[in-house]
């Protein structure tokens, strides 16, 4: 069984145009993050204090009662050292698909309060190099704080538009344009359109670099 995730304005209010993703990822979500939570012998209390997010936000994600944004699945993925893919992983993977990874085998990330489908293009093993192809509803976003990590960033638009900060300043990009940054410089995206919109994200991945929120 699946569940729209439908992407919301400013106003708070749905755009239409849903993503249609698995119901069951919130809840291995919440699994993979107490069982690294637990295997990392870390308290409740002391992952919010390694991520800056609250006891509560924890536990309610452990739960499967809340769903993350994107900047709070990358302090979890720094703080417990693995890919935000992981996250999502179902099953241990095949040694066979180590390094390939077919269309229908996608993992798939859930943001649903933002509005973001996020489809793993890269083996579950993980590594330093993540790829996903992005798909955003109308009004989708990645959140509403800025976002710096160590590495670098690459965006290229497949279809619609997406405005990415970069350092507050906006740029608008269109099917075909890309951008390449280092991720220390504050950024964040959205679709200001009413249109879905797709890319493809490029991002390295330094487990335990210190993360910073403006």
């Amino acid at each position: 069984m699946s569940r729209n995730a439908t992407g919301t304005g400013a106003s708070g209010k749905g755009t239409g145009e849903a993503i249609v993703v698995p119901e069951d990822a919130e809840h291995r979500l919440g699994e993979t993050v107490r069982l690294l939570r637990q295997r990392a012998g870390l308290s409740i209390q002391e992952l919010a204090q390694r991520t800056g997010l609250s006891n509560g936000m924890i536990s309610q994600l452990e739960r499967a009662l809340a769903s993350p944004s994107i900047r709070t699945l990358r302090l979890l993925s720094i703080a417990l050292g693995v890919p935000i893919s992981y996250f999502f992983e179902p099953h241990a993977p095949d040694p066979s698909s180590q390094y390939i990874v077919r269309r229908n085998d996608r993992r798939l990330l859930r943001l649903t309060a933002s509005g973001v489908l996020k489809e793993s293009l890269t083996p579950a093993q993980g590594g330093a190099l993540e790829i996903y192809e992005l798909t955003l509803n109308p009004g989708a976003s990645s959140g509403a704080d800025f976002v710096q990590h160590v590495g670098e960033k690459a965006v290229y638009v497949l279809a619609g538009r997406i405005r990415i900060w970069l350092e507050h300043e906006p740029h608008l990009l269109d099917a075909g344009d890309s951008v390449c940054f280092p991720s220390i410089v504050p950024h964040m995206f959205d679709n200001p359109e009413q249109t879905v919109a797709r890319a493809i994200w490029v991002t390295t991945l330094h487990s335990g670099a210190p993360s910073r929120e403006s």
